[in-house]
This record gives structure tokens, sequence and C-alpha cells, in this order.
């Protein structure tokens, strides 16, 4: 068995997409329009088949985002090498990204940053 999919309900959904292609490689189908509803998705594929499916319909609320809470978390994604990690991580941050923490070694072992990505969703960055 495994995840088929991971699937984030967005305001802008052309913002998140253009997030996710250009600072982590994502391929993205060409969406889906129900006219009826007005509910709109793409489908993103990364190197590993791993997709992401963003989605957005009227009149969506975006709520503040506590960083401690349940639910929903970060999205973690693992870029191969120290090197990497602290290049994206400084390239976020130049293009206006928070940094909330790192890049650093954590207590366990694993060396990440974590920014503030679109509509304040976390996004970890690891090796």
């Amino acid at each position: 068995m495994k995840i088929d999919h991971i699937a984030i309900y967005v305001c802008d959904l052309e913002g998140a997409r253009n997030f996710f292609v250009t600072y982590f490689g994502a391929k993205s189908n060409e969406g889906y329009h129900n006219q009826r509803t007005g509910f709109r998705s793409f489908f993103l594929s990364f190197d590993d088949n791993t997709r992401l499916e963003l989605m957005t319909k009227p009149e969506m609320a975006d709520r503040e985002k506590e960083p401690n809470r349940t639910g929903f978390a970060h999205l973690s994604f693992s870029v191969g090498s120290k090197e990497r990690v602290d290049a994206l991580t400084a390239q976020l941050k130049d293009n206006g990204f928070e940094v909330l923490d790192g890049p650093r070694t954590t207590g366990d072992g694993y060396y990440e940053s974590c920014i503030v990505g679109f509509e304040d969703n976390l996004i970890e960055i690891t090796i």
C-alpha cells in the first residue's frame, strides 16, 4: 500500500502551482475545472512520482495557521544534499519567504530548514 497523493485547498491556485514548479521542480497537469461548482485543481508530480493535488473553489477562507496545532503540519522535500538545502533556503529567503528555522542539524540528526511558503503553509527542506 502507498499514499496516492496529498491534497491541499488554496485560495491562489496558480500562485501555489507556480511555487511548487519554481522551487521544487513539480510538473503540472493541465488542470481540472468543474463548471457547475467552480471547483478547480491541478495535480503536480515530482521526480519520485509523488503527487500533490492543489484545489480551490469559490470563496475559500484562508484562516490563520498556527504552527503548533493538530492536523496538517508541513510538507517536507528531500533535495539530496546539504548544499542544496542551503541554496534553496537562501533562494526562498531572497525571494521574500520567511525562514522559520535552519538550515541546521536537528537533535535527531536531520539537516533541514523550515520556511513559510505559499499562503503561510510550512515547507521543510531536508537532505
